[in-house]
C-alpha cells in the first residue's frame, strides 16, 4: 500500500514536472516558406543559447499561425506589418512604413500581442530588372521606369496573375506613377516564373518579393519605390504580452536580433537555402555566429 502510494506520488510529480517544463518553454512559430522557416530556426537557436527552453513549430499557414498566437499556443514569431494591417485588421488605407507599424502595434496590443522593434527587412512586392540593363538605361526607381516607358522605350513586364488584377496592383501603380504598359507588353505567369523570365531575357521588368534570395543570386536590382506605392511589410518579432511580462529580458534580446536584419541580409540568407541548397539549420547557425549572437 505504502509502495503503491509512493509510486503514485512519484509518477504524479514527474507528470507535474513535465507539464511545468512544457508550460515554461517558449513556443516559437513560423510560416511555411523559406524566410519564415529561417527566422523560426534562427530565433530558436538564439533563444536556446540565451538559456531558454524552446519549442519550435514552423511550417504553418499564415492565418493558422496568427490564430495560434492569439489563442496562446504560439509565444513569438516574425510577422510582416502589412500582413497584420491588411489581412488581420482589414485596413486598406495607404500608410507610410512608420504609420503602418504604429497602427498594427496599437491594434494588436488590444489582442494581447506586442510588436517589438521592426527590422529593416521589408518583404513587400517590388519591381526588378537585370542590373546591367537597368544601368544601361539609367533606371534606378519606378519613376525612372515610368519616364522610360513614356519616352517610348519598348519594355515588357512579367507579373503574376493576382497582382495584375489586384485593386492595389498594376493598374493603380501605373496611375500613381503616370505611365502604362501596353497590354501586349505585360506577361502574366506564376510568381516563381517571373524570376526565370527576367533572368532569361524574356522580359525587361519583373514583379518580385523584395527579400527573395534569387534577386542577388541572379544579379537583379530592385527599383526604388520612390512614391511609396507598395505597402510596407517590415519583418518584426511579435510576442504575447504575458510572455514578455514573464520574461522581461526577451524584448531586448529579440530587438538585438531584429537590428541585424535588412533586405540584403535576408535575400542573402534566403539564397543560401533556395539557390545554394544549404540547410536552414546551418544557415541560421552561421548567421548567429557571424554576428556574435551565439
Amino acid at each position: 500500500m505504502c509502495k503503491h502510494f509512493m509510486k503514485t506520488v512519484l509518477a504524479g510529480a514527474a507528470l507535474l514536472a513535465l507539464s511545468a517544463g512544457s508550460a515554461s518553454a517558449l513556443v516559437v512559430g513560423g510560416k511555411n516558406f523559406t524566410e519564415q522557416q529561417l527566422m523560426a530556426e534562427m530565433t530558436a537557436q538564439y533563444l536556446q543559447a540565451k538559456g531558454y527552453d524552446v519549442d519550435k513549430k514552423s511550417g504553418m499557414g499564415s492565418a493558422v499561425l496568427r490564430e495560434a498566437q492569439e489563442n496562446g499556443q504560439i509565444d513569438v514569431y516574425w510577422e510582416y506589418t502589412g500582413t497584420s494591417l491588411i489581412t488581420y485588421n482589414k485596413i486598406d488605407e495607404r500608410m507610410s512604413p512608420e504609420e503602418t507599424y504604429q497602427k498594427v502595434k496599437e491594434l494588436d496590443a488590444e489582442k494581447g500581442l506586442v510588436w517589438l522593434e521592426p527590422s529593416a527587412a521589408n518583404n513587400t512586392y517590388a519591381l526588378a530588372m537585370q542590373e546591367s540593363q537597368a544601368a544601361e538605361l539609367g533606371i534606378k526607381s519606378i519613376s525612372d521606369l515610368a519616364d522610360a516607358v513614356n519616352e517610348g522605350k519598348e519594355l515588357t513586364l512579367a507579373s503574376n496573375a493576382e497582382w495584375y488584377a489586384r485593386p492595389d496592383g498594376l493598374k493603380p501603380l501605373q496611375e500613381t506613377y503616370g505611365f502604362e504598359f501596353e497590354r501586349a507588353d505585360v506577361k502574366r505567369m506564376d510568381s516563381g516564373l517571373t524570376y526565370q523570365a527576367l533572368r532569361e531575357d524574356q522580359v525587361d521588368v519583373a514583379l518580385v518579393f523584395a527579400t527573395d534570395g534569387r534577386i542577388p543570386a541572379f544579379n537583379f536590382v530592385v527599383l526604388e519605390d520612390d512614391k511609396n506605392f507598395f505597402p510596407a511589410y517590415a519583418l518584426t518579432p511579435v510576442v504575447r504580452a504575458d510572455v514578455l511580462e514573464a520574461n522581461p529580458e526577451l524584448a531586448d534580446q529579440l530587438n538585438s536580433l531584429s537590428a541585424k536584419l535588412d533586405d540584403q541580409t535576408m535575400a542573402s540568407l534566403n539564397a543560401q537555402v533556395d539557390v545554394e541548397k544549404q540547410s536552414i539549420e546551418s544557415v541560421a547557425e552561421s548567421f548567429l555566429k557571424e554576428h556574435e549572437l551565439i
